[in-house]
């Protein structure tokens, strides 16, 4: 997956860890920054969140804001756009850039605000009460900030549609996540009986509702014919799909765990897996879930579903001329649907 990632980020022009960057070397984060170290020994997940985005070189790495740029690329300039060419820069065009780090930043604000805890469930362990209540305002504050600097971004772009299909997703991420949370107590309890294409509905919402818009406002950007939005819109979704049922998976497919991973009830596997058993039969195999889940069939159709989601990004990028954009497009479904 790094691998993929670094080469694809030689392919749009620049690395996009450094996507955000204006953002986060700004007065105002550099404040918030000072701030949140006063939680250092505590468990709050702001702490986690925020090093994330230095550490993490194994997930996520910006990929929101690099698919926009490779789909950009990939692409290429329109016949309409002929007189706005002198914009680009790799084949990319700076709107198309822009769109990339609010991309990012909306999706870093989300992570910032999920880091929100319940002070009602708080153990002593976790940290001061003071800290922690401290922590969930500048979780708040600083996901506000930052979604504020995206929606500001987003208008100066001057494109209607654009800025629909935009505050359409961040509408989407709020449904889905606010799905997610009433879920949340219930993570290692037994789940509602829902079916995989409940499941669908709501990872679209909370997880590729955003890549899937973003690239087809890429497209709009560039003023791309309707046809093409909509293949931008497929590769977005599909790969975020394969993407979460990818990460869904490992718990069940990695052959070095020591059966020690955590894993979510309301995750692929474990979805299809009582699909497959029945509700009745998967009450009595709470218990032992894990090793259930492993035995059955849950976690090959999950295999199966991630690489139906994948074939079909694949099938969407068909539509983009051959380039290396495309096929480093094309290199990130790969790495997403491939298991030991």
């Amino acid at each position: 997956w790094s691998q993929v990632v670094s080469e694809a980020e030689k392919i749009v022009g620049y690395p996009t860890s450094f996507m955000s960057l204006r953002c986060l070397l700004s007065d105002e984060l550099s404040n918030i920054a000072m701030q949140v170290r006063k939680l250092v020994g505590t468990k709050h997940p702001l702490l986690d969140t925020a090093r994330g985005f230095v550490y993490d070189s194994r997930n996520n790495l910006q990929m929101r804001g690099l698919v926009v740029l490779l789909i950009s690329k990939a692409a290429g300039p329109s016949t309409a756009g002929l007189s706005f060419q002198h914009n680009m820069v790799s084949g990319i065009y700076s709107s198309q850039r822009s769109l990339a780090e609010i991309t990012e930043l909306i999706h870093t604000a989300f992570l910032v605000h999920r880091g929100i805890v319940n002070i009602g469930e708080l153990k002593s362990c976790d940290g001061p009460l003071k800290d922690m209540q401290f922590g969930n305002k500048m979780a708040v504050l600083s996901g506000d900030f930052l979604l504020a600097n995206a929606c500001t971004s987003l208008a100066q772009l001057q494109n209607t549609k654009v800025v629909e299909l935009i505050s359409s997703a961040i509408g989407d991420l709020v449904q889905g996540i606010y799905y997610e949370n009433s879920k949340s107590s219930e993570e290692n309890c037994l789940t509602d009986d829902i079916g995989i294409s409940t499941w669908k509905e709501q990872v679209f919402l909370s997880h590729s509702a955003l890549l899937a818009k973003s690239c087809q406002a890429a497209m709009e950007l560039a003023k791309h014919s309707a046809e093409i939005q909509d293949m931008a819109f497929q590769y977005g979704k599909h790969m975020s799909m394969s993407h979460k049922l990818h990460s869904d998976l490992q718990p069940f497919v990695k052959e070095s765990s020591s059966d020690t991973m955590a894993f979510s009830l309301n995750s692929a596997p474990a979805v299809l897996h009582q699909e497959f058993l029945g509700r009745e039969a998967w009450i009595k195999q709470i218990r032992e879930l894990q090793e259930a889940i492993k035995a059955g069939k849950g976690v090959t159709s999950a295999i199966d579903l991630c690489r139906c989601h994948g074939n079909r990004a694949l099938a969407a990028l068909e539509r983009f001329p051959p380039s290396e954009a495309r096929a480093a497009l094309a290199n990130i479904v790969y790495a997403v649907t491939r298991f030991p």
